[in-house]
């Protein structure tokens, strides 16, 4: 027994004394952020929320400073929570902190990385990016889309009237995903998924699918060595079905747009119209296979789809717990407006509140509380700190956007701070980051801005919104589930009254 004991302590020692020599390492002379102590292999895993993710971290960096370290794994993070941080890493280091840290569910729902979003920075990245801003998300291009973004709320405000003429309360957010989601099938694709109850199933199917699969946890990006549990559990081939639904659905719509009979309008051309006439030119530095079309083509519907409906359902969940505000911008719209039965995208540039309303929701209620992860491309220094490369980055944005050094009473929805101010979405401004900044900047804010006035417009002008009755502006609640888009957990039910 004895001599089975001091062979196993023999055999510990090494590992001992590698541990004792980490340890010594992270002692007095590591220049590390600080942080909360984790547990040996997971790390902080154990201790955070993916829903309240970015709660958390701003109750971190109250203990241990505006960055705090933590470890998911063998994944090394920080997280900065000021808009002196989000600066340095945004902007003055913005070179070395644009890397994407590779995760296995997005990895394989865009292709392998050949999109925008998850693509690592590099000559392939910068022209991709090229692609989509020239001929999809510019301003010039966003208006030519401007007929289909008119006709689909025009189709939607006739089913709430509808509602409305009947005392029936409508599904807010149904209904807003099911208008964001038509104008972008019609602008990628230039078709509906609506009328085609089995298509629609389908689509509607894939959508939530991929949802699912963006926040998935998997033990392979973080702990490689228990990989095998995704395998066991089933996560992986539940990713794999996904996808090959995702390849499918992207290769009929390749197919039906490659059809040497399908009739072309060169001033009427869908996006994979545009992509694949690119693709047949070959102009392009970079190799057009089928994949990059696809990642393209999953970048603008996922992103475009979801993060329109949120910041919708965001805007009215606001209004309705602020009644001031909202008697204040419907006035405004109705009086300027002119009470038309329908505002164009021109009208909608002679509303000030109803334009602070927007920044102020983007400000309280962020659809993305914290900006997509980013990666250490080589080691830099942040808050003084020493931050090697390959580390994951995460910009709490919601933190940011309630710091009292930054904003007034920033716990109070208060459109009015925004009106005669110089902020704007385009990230310059670092206490405001709703799309972002720096090289990662969201590229299709002016298609999320041009749909969020509108809709958002002729609603609040053609009708008038009522909780359930019995219901009272403070028992609206804001729970959140997770995701790269926080979406409103419980649907929004309310009571239309037409009135234009």
């Amino acid at each position: 027994m004895v001599a089975a004991v001091v062979t196993l302590a023999y055999l510990a020692l090494p590992l001992l004394l590698l541990i004792f020599v980490q340890n010594l390492r992270k002692g007095k002379g590591s220049r590390f952020p600080p942080g909360p102590r984790g547990l040996p292999i997971v790390g902080n895993l154990l201790q955070v929320d993916s829903t309240t993710l970015h709660l958390q971290l701003w109750e971190l960096s109250k203990k241990y400073g505006p960055i705090v370290s933590l470890r998911f794994g063998s994944r090394r993070a920080i997280a900065v929570c000021t808009s002196e941080l989000a600066k340095v890493v945004l902007k003055d280091h913005d070179l070395e902190c644009c890397g994407r840290p590779k995760l296995l569910g997005q990895q394989t729902l865009f292709f392998k990385g050949y999109d925008v979003i998850f693509s690592p920075y590099g000559e392939f990245w910068r022209e991709i990016r090229k692609i989509c801003v020239l001929n999809v998300l510019s301003q010039k291009q966003v208006s030519t889309f401007s007929p289909i973004r008119r006709s689909e709320l025009k189709n939607m405000m006739i089913k709430i009237s509808r509602n409305a003429s009947s005392s029936k309360l409508t599904n807010f957010t149904e209904a807003m995903m099911s208008l964001t989601s038509t104008v972008i099938c019609r602008i990628l694709f230039g078709r509906s998924y609506e009328d085609d109850a089995a298509e629609g199933s389908r689509f509607y199917s894939l959508l939530k699918g991929c949802q699912e699969m963006m926040v998935a946890f998997f033990f392979s990006d973080f702990i490689p060595s228990l990989g095998w549990i995704d395998t066991v559990t089933g996560k992986k081939a539940r990713l794999r079905t996904i996808f090959k639904e995702v390849d499918e659905f992207f290769q009929d719509a390749i197919d039906e747009h490659s059809d040497p009979k399908r009739k072309v309008n060169p001033e009427n051309q869908d996006v994979t119209d545009i992509i694949l006439k690119l693709q047949k030119q070959g102009s392009s530095s970079i190799e057009m296979t089928d994949d990059v079309v696809k990642a393209i083509l999953m970048d603008l519907l996922l992103a475009s789809t979801d993060s329109s409906s949120a910041s919708l359902v965001w805007n009215m969940t606001a209004l309705l717990k602020n009644p001031r505000v909202m008697k204040k911008v419907q006035e405004e719209i109705r009086s300027v407006g002119g009470r038309k039965e329908f505002l164009d995208e021109d009208d909608v540039q002679k509303f000030p509140y109803l334009k602070a309303v927007i920044k102020e929701t983007f400000r309280y209620y962020p659809p993305g509380p914290i900006l997509v992860q980013r990666e250490t491309n080589e080691a830099c220094v942040i808050g003084g700190y020493e931050i090697p490369a390959k580390t994951t980055l995460y910009v709490n944005a919601w933190a940011i956007h309630k710091d009292p050094d930054n904003w007034k009473n920033p716990f109070e929805y208060y459109p009015e701070r925004f009106l005669d101010s110089s902020v704007t979405y385009r990230g310059q401004d670092y206490e405001f980051l709703p799309f972002g900044s720096g090289r990662r900047v969201c590229p299709g804010m002016p298609m999320a801005i041009a749909s969020l006035d509108l809709i958002l417009a002729n609603l609040l002008n053609a009708f008038d919104w009522e909780l359930p009755a019995g219901m009272k502006p403070d028992d609206l609640d804001v729970l959140t589930d997770p995701g790269l888009t926080v979406h409103k957990r419980n649907p929004l039910h309310l009571l239309a009254k037409r009135v234009i």
